[in-house]
C-alpha cells in the first residue's frame, strides 16, 4: 500500500506492506471559501456578537493585535490588510498599532520569520514585535483567576485601547481547540503565568484533551484570563487540508470562537468502530512538524484510538530539532517517564514540563515508535520509546510480530485529523 505523509515541506512517500487490516483517516474538513477575501471582510464588518470592527475602533486610538508564531499556519497575510483597513476606517492610524507575536514560551521569531507571519507587503510598514515571556517586567498583574493562577500579561497588549487576536482553530493536545482565548495566554502571558496554567493541576485531568471544551477546566482557566485582559474581537480561521480558509469567525472572543470549535469538530471529527492495534502518524509537516517538542501532540492525537497496550509511530522531519533548552535539558534528566512524573507531581513548574507530561500519560498506556531524523542523535535514548534510522525501518518495526487480523490505522496529517473510537468498557 502506498501512501504518501505530511512530512516536513515536500511529504514522504512510504510502502506499508500487505497482510493487515489499514484504515486511513484522512483530514476532514469542508470545502475552501469560493472567495477569501470577501468572507473575510463579511466576518469583520458583520462579526459575531459585536459591532463591525471599524465601528468598535472609533473613539479609540491604539490597537494591539496579537498573533500567531511561525509554528502555526495561520493565513495572516490574507486577513491582516482588510483588519487595518477596519482600524483605519475607525481613526486607528496604521502608527498606533503594535502587531504581537504570540510566542507563550516558544522563541522569538526572526526578522525572516516575522515577515512569513505577516506577509512581506505588510512588513516594514508597521510595528511586528515579539512577546517574551521571561521578560517580566515587559508584564502587567492584573490579579489572579478564582482558582489562583497569578495574570501577567504583556503591557504592550493592554496598554493599547482596542485587544485583537488573529489566529485559527483547530485541535489542541490539552486546551481542545486552538484559537482565541490562546492568544492571550499563554500567547502572551508572562512564565509565572503560563506555568501555572501548565502545571500538574490541569494537565493531568483527562478533560484537559484534544477536541473538547464543554468540561475543560484549562479552557475555561484561560477565558477567565482573555476576560481580565480586556479581549475585546477575535478573528479565527477554519482551514482546510491544503490551508485554504473554510470559513472565517470574528467578533465575540468567547460566542465566535465557541461557534468555530463547533464547526471544526464536526468537520474534522473521524470515528472508528474500533481501537487499533497500532496508529501510523505524523506531526502534519512544516510548520508544526519543525521540533519534536511539537511533534508530541502528533502523539497525544493518535492516542485515543489505540488500544491499551497498543502502538504509536510518528514520523516527523524536526528540522530545528528538540525545541527549547529547558524541553531538551528535561529529557535528558528524566529518560524514564514514571520517574518524570513522580519527580514534577508536587515540584515548581518547569518550563516545557507540560508536553512531556502529556507524553508520558501516552507512555503509561501505549509503547511509542519514532522516525524523527532531524532530532540530534544525544536524543534518540530519551525518547521513551524506540527510534529508528529510516522510514522503512521504522514501519517495519512498529508492525514487527503482529498477526494478520492486525488493526492499522494511518493518520498521513497527524493532530489536524480529530479521531474517535468506541473505548472499553471497564468491569
Amino acid at each position: 500500500m502506498q501512501i504518501d505523509l505530511a512530512f516536513g515541506k515536500t511529504g514522504l512517500p512510504v510502502t506499508l506492506p500487505a497482510g493487515y487490516r489499514y484504515q486511513v483517516l484522512e483530514a476532514r474538513s469542508a470545502e475552501g471559501l469560493a472567495n477569501e477575501e470577501a468572507s473575510i471582510a463579511a466576518a469583520l464588518d458583520a462579526p459575531i456578537g459585536r459591532p463591525p470592527l471599524a465601528q468598535l475602533a472609533r473613539g479609540k486610538r491604539t490597537a494591539a493585535i496579537s498573533v500567531c508564531d511561525i509554528t502555526r499556519p495561520a493565513p495572516n497575510r490574507l486577513v491582516l490588510p482588510p483588519l487595518l483597513a477596519r482600524l483605519e476606517g475607525g481613526g486607528i492610524s496604521r502608527e498606533n498599532v503594535v502587531i504581537l507575536i504570540a510566542t507563550g514560551l516558544h522563541r522569538e521569531a526572526t526578522p525572516d520569520e516575522m515577515r512569513e507571519i505577516v506577509g512581506p507587503e505588510l512588513y516594514g510598514t508597521i510595528r511586528v514585535e515579539n512577546h517574551r515571556a521571561k521578560n517580566f517586567d515587559e508584564h502587567a498583574s492584573l490579579g489572579s483567576t478564582t482558582s489562583g493562577t497569578p495574570v501577567f500579561i504583556d503591557r504592550r497588549f493592554l496598554n493599547a485601547d482596542l485587544h485583537i487576536t488573529l489566529g485559527f482553530i483547530e485541535p489542541h493536545l490539552m486546551l481542545g481547540f486552538s484559537g482565541g482565548r490562546k492568544l492571550v495566554a499563554p500567547g502572551l502571558a508572562a512564565q509565572e503565568t503560563i506555568k501555572v496554567i501548565h502545571s500538574p493541576k490541569f494537565m493531568r485531568d483527562p478533560r484537559a484533551a484534544e477536541g473538547s471544551i464543554a468540561d475543560n477546566p484549562l479552557h475555561r482557566e484561560l477565558l477567565e484570563i482573555a476576560r481580565l485582559a480586556r479581549h475585546d474581537f477575535m478573528v479565527d480561521v477554519a482551514l482546510t487540508r491544503d490551508r485554504k480558509i473554510a470559513q472565517v469567525f470574528a467578533g465575540d472572543p468567547e460566542l465566535a470562537h465557541a461557534i468555530g470549535a463547533a464547526y471544526v469538530a464536526d468537520t474534522m471529527l473521524e470515528r472508528i468502530d474500533e481501537l487499533a492495534d497500532v496508529v501510523i502518524t505524523t506531526a502534519a509537516g512544516y510548520p508544526l512538524d519543525l521540533t519534536y517538542y511539537q511533534t508530541i501532540k502528533g502523539v497525544t492525537a493518535a492516542s485515543h484510538i489505540v488500544k491499551p497496550g497498543g502502538r504509536i509511530l510518528v514520523l516527523s522531519a524536526c528540522t530545528e530539532g528538540v525545541g527549547a533548552p529547558e524541553f531538551a535539558a528535561m529529557m535528558e534528566r528524566f529518560p524514564d517517564p514514571e520517574a518524570f512524573m513522580a519527580a514534577t507531581l508536587n515540584a515548581p513548574v518547569e518550563v516545557d514540563q507540560w508536553q512531556l507530561e502529556k507524553l508520558a500519560l501516552v507512555c503509561a498506556k501505549h509503547e511509542l515508535h519514532y522516525y524523527v531524523p532531524g532530532l540530534p542523535g544525544r536524543y534518540h535514548a530519551v525518547l521513551w520509546g524506540r527510534s529508528y534510522p529510516s522510514a522503512e525501518e521504522a514501519i517495519a518495526g512498529v508492525l514487527k510480530g503482529l498477526g494478520g487480523d492486525a488493526r492499522v490505522a494511518v493518520i498521513p496529517e497527524g493532530p489536524y485529523v480529530l479521531a474517535r473510537a468506541p473505548q472499553p468498557v471497564l468491569a
